[in-house]
C-alpha cells in the first residue's frame, strides 16, 4: 500500500525481478546535482531507511576519481590539475559498475579522499540492488557507453556565477584548498572543461531542472515519476512517461491515477521560472 508522511511519498517494500530503473544527473560542478538527489530520496523517505532496504539509492561520480600519481598529485596541490577532464574518471570502472547495478548485484564503490586525491586504501562503500538508482556527476553523459545505459536523463541548470561561489566555498570548507588555489583552478581548467565537456552533454537530457534543488515544481514532478515506477503505475516496463522541457516548460503527461500530495501537483504544464 502506498503511504505518505509530511506530505512527501514514502515508498513501499520493492518487487524483486525488475531491471534496477537508472537516472543519470548531470550539470556543472556545484550546480546543485548532489543536492537535487538528495531532496528526491527526502520525498521518497529513503534518507533515513536502512542501506539494504532502500528502494531508491543514490552514486556519486566522484568515487569514482583516479587515484593521482606523485607528478599529478603535486599539480593538483598547486591547483594545476583538472580533475573536470573526462580523462581524470576512471570510465571503465564506472560502465562495470553500472552494469552489475542493473544486474541486480551488490556492488562495492571506491572511497574518495578529496584532500589527498587519492582512493583510500582498504575502503568501500557498498550499494545493495534497489529499484531506482541515481548516479550524480558532471560527465556522467559523457561517456557514450555509460549514457546509453541510462533510463532517465536529468540536467541540472545553474548560472555561473552561483556555481562559482558555490564552489569556493565548498573547495574552501570542505577540502582545505585555499581562494588562489581554487580561483586558479576554476579559470584555468574548470570553466572551460565546463563549456568543452559537460554543457555539450545537455542535450542528451529528457528533463533540464533551472535553478536545481530549488526547482520544487520540477522535483515533485520527478519524484511523481519515480513513484509511478516504483508502484508499477506508469513509467517502467513499458513506455515511460517522461517529463520534457519545451519553450522553457515543463511538460509532463497526466497520470492515471497520481497519488494526492501538498507538494505534488497535478499539472500537464508547469511554468519553470
Amino acid at each position: 500500500m502506498a503511504a505518505y508522511q509530511n506530505g512527501d511519498h514514502v515508498a513501499s517494500p520493492r518487487s524483486n525481478g525488475k531491471t534496477p530503473f537508472l537516472i543519470g544527473v548531470a550539470g556543472g560542478t556545484a550546480s546543485g546535482k548532489s543536492t537535487v538527489c538528495k531532496r528526491i530520496m527526502e520525498k521518497l523517505g529513503q534518507v533515513d531507511m536502512d542501506q539494504t532496504k532502500r528502494q531508491v539509492v543514490c552514486i556519486s561520480q566522484d568515487s569514482f576519481y583516479k587515484s593521482l600519481n606523485p607528478e599529478e598529485k603535486l599539480k593538483a596541490d598547486k591547483g594545476q590539475y583538472n580533475f573536470d577532464h573526462p580523462a581524470a574518471f576512471d570510465d571503465e570502472l564506472i560502465l562495470h559498475t553500472l552494469k552489475e547495478i542493473l544486474a541486480g548485484r551488490k556492488c562495492k564503490l571506491p572511497v574518495y579522499d578529496y584532500r589527498n586525491n587519492m582512493r583510500v586504501e582498504g575502503q568501500e562503500v557498498t550499494i545493495y540492488p534497489a529499484d531506482v538508482v541515481l548516479i550524480e556527476g558532471i560527465l556522467v553523459f559523457y561517456f557514450p557507453e555509460i549514457r546509453n545505459l541510462f533510463h532517465m536523463k536529468l540536467f541540472v541548470d545553474m548560472d555561473s556565477d552561483t556555481r562559482l561561489v558555490r564552489r569556493v566555498l565548498r573547495d574552501i570548507q570542505e577540502r582545505g584548498r585555499d581562494l588562489d588555489q581554487v580561483l586558479t583552478q576554476y579559470t584555468t581548467f574548470v570553466k572551460l572543461a565546463f563549456e568543452e565537456f559537460c554543457l555539450p552533454t545537455k542535450k542528451f537530457a529528457d528533463v533540464i531542472i533551472p535553478r536545481g534543488a530549488d526547482n520544487i515544481v520540477a522535483i515533485d514532478l520527478i519524484v511523481q515519476h519515480i513513484w509511478d515506477i516504483l508502484h508499477g503505475s506508469g513509467g517502467w516496463g513499458s513506455t515511460p512517461q517522461l517529463p520534457t522541457i519545451a519553450n522553457g516548460c515543463l511538460i509532463r503527461p497526466s497520470p492515471t491515477s497520481p497519488p494526492s500530495s501538498p507538494t505534488t501537483t497535478r499539472v500537464n504544464k508547469a511554468m519553470l521560472r
